[in-house]
């Protein structure tokens, strides 16, 4: 029996305690949220395959390099498309590391950082402080990572921000409902910013509770990781290596489709198979 993954990724997330990372994994491989989640200590796993490439990635209008050449063919250059084969769909399987946030175990979370191919840098949207620590952990992982990581921000908690703008007033003390809603300290232009400056791929903002963007932050590590494979920019051979080829391993994890039929069908919370 083949396996039914062809690239397995190292995939890690970090940021301060609280900010929902694990969260986010459970959300991706069960499709659920809990409320009440115990506080992780060092480092806890999970897997997901999810498709790479096209034709999911056009679907998806993730890392589609085919936007330079949308204008139709002219009569005298017909289409390509007509003589192609379609072109089969490619699958990674995302190891899933997800680290703990508070300072005690900090020494313990960079080694974790090591042979990783990418990143989700999680902060809370609702507390400043936790955006602000973003600086420190991408450059932690930066010395102890694999050159070239692959990092996405991500802002957890939108569903506890019912405005793109930070409320004036403090939720606690206004008495608009409105404001009550909107707790949001980081608005998405600064944190857009932030990744320009700091040279981070992508800002995403996601929702664990209600499943918004949860697919999209992964699959946007996962599309950048597939791009550098077919750069070859990764020895799929090296053991040392946090991007491998088929026979590095078991690939027992449920197969799941993330394009956006799927997700229509299946809304943020009925998906197939479950966390390895």
């Amino acid at each position: 029996m083949s396996q039914p993954w062809d690239y397995i990724a190292k995939i890690v997330s970090l940021g301060d305690s609280g900010c929902g990372k694990s969260s986010l994994t459970v959300r991706l491989c069960e499709g659920r949220f809990s409320p009440h989640h115990d506080v992780t200590i060092g480092v806890e796993f999970g897997s997901r395959i999810v498709p790479v490439g096209p034709p999911s990635s056009l679907s998806l209008a993730i890392n589609n390099p085919s936007a330079r050449s949308l204008s139709p063919p002219t009569p005298s250059q017909p289409s390509k498309n007509h003589s192609q084969q379609p072109q089969e769909q490619k699958h990674m399987k995302l190891s899933l590391w997800d680290t703990a946030g508070q300072e005690t175990y900090k020494s313990i979370t960079r080694s974790y950082f090591r042979g990783a191919s990418g990143a989700l840098l999680v902060f809370d949207i609702t507390r400043r402080n936790t955006f602000l620590s973003a600086t420190s952990w991408l450059h932690d992982l930066r010395q102890i990572a694999e050159e070239g990581i692959v990092v996405v921000l991500v802002g957890n908690k939108s569903d506890l921000a019912a405005s793109s703008t930070v409320s004036p007033s403090s939720p606690s003390t206004s008495g608009s409902p409105h404001d009550q809603e909107n707790k949001r300290q980081v608005t998405k232009e600064e944190a857009e910013e932030w990744c320009k400056a700091n040279g981070v791929m992508q800002y995403v903002e996601t929702s664990a509770k209600s499943g918004e963007g949860v697919e999209r932050a992964f699959l946007e590590v996962a599309e950048r990781i597939y791009q550098n494979i077919e750069a070859g920019k990764y020895d799929l051979n090296d053991r040392r290596s946090g991007v491998k080829g088929p026979g590095a391993g078991g690939g027992s994890a449920g197969r799941v489709n993330l394009n956006q039929a799927a997700r229509g069908k299946k809304g943020t919370a009925g998906w197939s198979g479950g966390c390895c």
